[in-house]
């Protein structure tokens, strides 16, 4: 006869444990609170989507319509693409000064490393109210938002990616007396190129996202259709934007994934 085991049980957590547990639960109820969650608005809720959603569609899908509208998402792509684009490869340079161990030392790593955390935390579309202040308003300063925005995105995960390659090449080249530039540039970095193209392919699909809602600060591209839709009622156009914004990243997520797996099975 087979001897059944019993499940393990979850053990009795200790007291500090429990004041851990305790203490979540509570700056959960604030956060929620501070938030003016309120379960009687969930509720009531229903009705008033479904009479926007009855006065946007059908989606107005007017030639002249479509043709403004097509063009400002063209606009919109040339943001992404270009301030995605001009970011990735500055960010290199930025991450050999950030990857720790590589060619400077840790004073030089935690600053940039700092630097690019504060860029991170900035939103992108409080950088294109930056940019619309310095250099006016219109798809300029969306491209610079979106430079921005990428260069503390890739130049970060770049670093990581080139402290995470094999190191064996890496010190095979130090004892032979190569200098740290030399060793980045004939060991890390072409060992590192598949993860920057990986990097670089997120961050796209991400450029892309940002860039539709950068033109609610004036800074270009189709957010200011849609904000133009809300502001006049106009759900109809409203929905078609938000219907191309959703085609247009979900198309660009699939090529990126396709390319990421591409590179993948090369790689294997």
């Amino acid at each position: 006869m087979t001897d059944i085991a019993v499940p393990t049980r979850f053990e009795r957590p200790s007291a500090l444990s429990f004041l851990g547990y305790a203490a979540g639960i509570m700056i959960f109820l604030w956060a929620l609170n501070g938030a003016g969650f309120s379960m009687e608005k969930v509720l009531s809720s229903p009705p008033r989507f479904a009479d926007f959603a009855a006065r946007a569609f059908p989606p107005n899908l007017a030639p002249d319509v479509l043709e403004r509208l097509g063009w400002k998402m063209v606009e919109t792509l040339q943001i992404a693409f270009a301030g995605a684009a001009i970011g990735i490869v500055l960010s290199l340079p930025v991450a050999l000064l950030a990857a720790r161990g590589l060619i400077f030392g840790p004073v030089v790593n935690t600053v940039i490393r700092t630097g690019l955390g504060f860029i991170r935390a900035v939103p992108d579309i409080a950088w294109a109210l930056v940019f619309v202040v310095a250099v006016g308003l219109g798809p300029f300063a969306g491209t610079l938002a979106i430079m921005i925005d990428t260069i503390g995105f890739c130049g970060r995960f770049f670093a990581d990616d080139m402290e995470a390659v094999d190191k064996g090449p890496s010190e095979g080249l130090t004892a032979t007396g190569a200098r740290k530039l030399d060793i980045a540039a004939c060991a890390t970095l072409p060992a590192s190129a598949p993860a920057f193209v990986s990097t670089a392919l997120f961050a796209l699909e991400k450029a892309v996202r940002s860039s539709t809602i950068l033109g609610l600060v004036g800074a270009g591209g189709i957010g200011i259709e849609l904000k133009v839709g809300f502001d006049l009622f106009d759900y109809p156009t409203a929905m078609t934007v938000i219907l191309m914004i959703a085609v247009v990243v979900i198309l660009i997520e699939a090529l990126s994934t396709w390319v990421r797996q591409k590179i993948i099975g090369e790689q294997r």
